[in-house]
C-alpha cells in the first residue's frame, strides 16, 4: 500500500476559504482522525476548540476572543504536522489557573515560533488546548520552560 505524501507545513492563504470551510477542514483533519504525538501521545480533538483555536482578540486587554484570525487559519494543517514532528521541541507547559509549570501541559514549538498546547488527561492520553504564532516575547517564555522528558532535546 502506497502511503500518500503530504506537504508538511503547508501554509494556506485564509482568504482563499470560507470558515465553514475552515471548519469542515479542522473536522475532517482533527475531529474525525485518531491522531499521535511522534511519541505516542494520542491528541484528541473537539469542535468546540476551533474557535480558541483559530480566533482571537480584538483587544489584547480583553480576553474575549472576537476576530477570526487569518494568521492562525493558514497555518490549520500545522498543528497535526508539529505534533508528529520528532525534530520539534518541546515543553512542560504552563497553568494559568495554579500559576505553575505541570507536567500535564505540553508545549510544542516547531518553525522558530509556531506554539501547539496539548493537555494530558491521563498517561498517553491528551486534548487538543491551542495553536498560534507566538510573538519573541512568548516564544521566550516558552524557551524558559523546562524540556519535556524523555523528548529527544531533552536526551541530549
Amino acid at each position: 500500500m502506497v502511503e500518500e505524501q503530504r506537504e508538511h507545513y503547508r501554509q494556506l492563504v485564509a482568504k482563499d476559504y470560507t470558515e465553514e470551510e475552515f471548519r469542515e477542514m479542522w473536522r475532517s483533519n482533527y475531529c474525525r482522525q485518531v491522531i499521535y504525538t511522534f511519541d505516542g501521545i494520542r491528541v484528541r480533538f473537539y469542535d468546540s476548540h476551533f474557535d480558541h483555536a483559530f480566533y482571537e482578540s480584538s483587544d489584547r486587554r480583553q480576553a474575549n476572543k472576537d476576530v477570526l484570525s487569518p494568521r492562525r487559519l493558514s497555518r490549520i494543517l500545522w498543528i497535526k504536522d508539529a505534533l508528529e514532528d520528532p525534530e520539534a521541541e518541546i515543553h512542560v507547559g504552563y497553568l494559568s489557573k495554579s500559576h505553575s509549570k505541570s507536567g500535564k501541559r505540553r508545549v510544542t514549538l516547531v518553525k522558530g515560533n509556531y506554539v501547539v498546547v496539548i493537555q494530558l488527561y491521563k498517561e498517553k492520553e491528551a486534548n487538543f488546548i491551542t495553536a498560534f504564532v507566538g510573538d519573541e516575547e512568548t516564544i521566550k517564555k516558552v524557551k524558559s520552560d523546562p524540556l519535556w522528558p524523555g523528548t529527544k532535546k531533552d536526551a541530549d
